[in-house]
């Protein structure tokens, strides 16, 4: 079986590497001459509006997916026409606006922060007034990790956000004063089997992922069951064939989604040493057509994003617990170069080995510099 992978990057690299025990060869569309996934696997290299070489990887390809969500979906619905591609194109569609996201979420009966679209200053006020601060004025497209997004407190932060971000469709949502963030990943195959991850709880700083903690500690289990009825909502109504990651802010007894992922997503790192069937794997088997596997943890899980650099592999591996994976990155400021899984065999040895993992992990210089 041929995988054709729109993008290159360390999710690129990791469904190749998932891959290979397979059979599975994948070859990756990017624009970069050195892709962090070209060097594991065939890579085109080409923009991702570049037809001739989105002809090229049809060529290559008996099933095409992808590894990031702002994809243009003029180009995955050209590829649909010529090679299966999962997720379908409506997915990338409706991921790549936050607010057509939102709003397809309450469609679906899914619970969301109060939000508004703004476009004109009018409107921006309009909308503070209703929702009132705190408040997050965020662009609709093209942002990640933390990009394109102000958190407002004051009517003078309000000022000087939409000085930073006005004059384009723009999302004014409710601050959640949220007591976690969760993430559940979920995969559906070709013939609509569903299996779902446990929650996760996740640690941002500065916007980007810093640690995940898995299963999701002192999580009841009517919040999971919530949390995976809810992606399979939103599966089933896309018709979705894949990995879908949705990300939650855990308000009490509330889930209320924040957004959604059409693909593997960072939250699901730890999968690879820490459940029976890693994200990567899934993906592959459901957008293959084989069964899918297991999705219950083995064990208990921390993983550690490593921002900017890498620690050194002497200092990574001298616990025992620990899975280092580098991405074959230069070192630069706010990039994702690797990361760590820590596994445990209880709930209770990773609340006592995790202040440990912490001290060594917590880098101060693994913030965005």
């Amino acid at each position: 079986m041929r995988v054709g992978i729109l993008g290159g990057g360390q999710l690129g690299r990791m469904i190749a590497l998932a891959g290979y025990p397979l059979g599975i060869r994948c070859t990756v569309l990017d624009p970069t001459a050195e892709s962090s996934a070209a060097q594991v696997c065939d890579h085109i290299r080409g923009e991702f509006d570049d037809f001739q070489a989105l002809y090229q990887l049809a060529q290559k390809s008996d099933v095409v997916t992808y590894e990031f969500e702002n994809v243009p979906v003029e180009s995955a619905r050209w590829l649909a026409e010529r090679v299966p591609i999962f997720p379908p194109p409506r997915a990338l569609e409706v991921s790549q606006d936050r607010l057509v996201e939102k709003t397809f979420f309450q469609t679906l009966g899914i619970p969301t922060p109060p939000f508004a679209a703004v476009t004109e200053r009018h409107e921006f006020d309009n909308a503070l007034a209703e929702i009132g601060l705190p408040a997050v004025l965020k662009t609709r497209r093209f942002g990640y990790d933390g990009k394109g997004q102000v958190v407002i407190r004051t009517r003078a932060a309000a000022e000087r956000a939409w000085e930073k971000l006005g004059g384009r469709p723009l999302i004014l949502e409710g601050f959640v004063p949220f007591d976690r963030e969760l993430s559940v990943l979920a995969v559906r195959g070709r013939d609509g089997e569903i299996a779902t991850y446990p929650l996760v709880e996740n640690e941002h700083r500065d916007g980007i992922l810093h640690r995940s903690l898995a299963p999701a500690g002192d999580t009841a289990e009517e919040l999971t069951e919530r949390a995976a009825e809810y992606a399979s909502r939103i599966l089933t109504e896309l018709d979705y064939v894949g990995v879908l990651a949705v990300e939650w802010f855990q308000d009490g007894p509330r889930l209320l989604a924040n957004e959604m992922a059409p693909r593997v997503h960072n939250s699901g790192h730890w999968t690879i040493e820490g459940a029976h069937t890693s994200q990567f794997e899934n993906h592959l088997r459901a957008v293959c057509g084989l069964p899918l596997g297991r999705c219950d943890p083995v064990g208990w899980s921390a993983m550690f994003n490593f921002i900017g650099n890498v620690s050194p592999a002497a200092d990574v591996l001298k616990f025992t617990e620990a899975h280092l994976h580098t991405y074959g990155k230069s070192p630069r400021p706010a990039r994702k170069v690797g990361h760590v899984t820590l596994r445990a065999e209880t709930a209770e040895e990773l609340r006592d080995k995790l202040p440990e993992w912490s001290r060594v992990f917590d880098r101060p210089d693994q913030g965005p510099g």
